[in-house]
């Protein structure tokens, strides 16, 4: 008997697989970055399906084969596709997303990657449309530096995506935008 872990995640990608299954590349709290092969999800009707589309943000249960990973059940917490109408921030929220998934080579066990990309997400729902490109620099320089590649820091004591470091931000946007270039340079792609 395989063991199950029980943990949230936000489905980044999904790729299909064979007529009714798909890959689904989840950022989660407890496990960081895990590429699960989901299957039926395609089917019509499949319970899985509303639960594991792109930027859903979910309670999954992930078995651990032989063969990797395998989603054996999710439950729809959040779904941050709907949360952000407009079409430029889901084009915001894919470039982050596309952007970490090719910063990140294999599976990532850091958990702190979770809160950043959550966090964006919520930025996006929520702010103010004008914050939004700072949101979009800030969660690319957090995700830099979770990975380590970028050395910079930000000011303390603010929340994750606060209006005086999004100011801040927007305020010397070509310098928070070189130390991103530096961070993507140092990592080789």
């Amino acid at each position: 008997m395989r063991h199950k872990y029980e943990t949230r995640g936000i489905v980044l990608s999904r790729s299909p697989v064979g007529e009714k299954s798909v890959f689904v590349t989840v950022l989660t709290s407890e496990l960081g970055l895990v590429r699960a092969l989901a299957q039926g999800v395609r089917a019509s009707g499949a319970k899985l399906a509303p639960a594991l589309a792109t930027f859903a943000d979910s309670s999954l249960v992930l078995v651990r084969g032989k063969e990797g990973w395998r989603v054996a059940g999710s439950v729809l917490e959040e779904n941050w596709f709907v949360r952000m109408p407009r079409a430029e921030d889901r084009a915001r929220a894919a470039r982050v997303s596309n952007l970490f998934l090719r910063l990140v080579a294999g599976e990532e066990r850091d958990t702190g990657l979770f809160p950043i990309i959550r966090g964006f997400f919520e930025a996006l729902a929520s702010l103010p449309e004008p914050e939004h490109d700072a949101a979009e620099v800030l969660a690319v320089l957090r995700a830099l530096s979770a990975l380590g590649l970028d050395t910079g820091g930000f000011p303390s004591g603010e929340p994750a995506f606060a209006s005086p470091l999004l100011a801040e931000i927007s305020r010397d946007r070509l310098a928070y935008v070189a130390r991103i270039n530096r961070g993507i340079a140092a990592s080789g792609l």
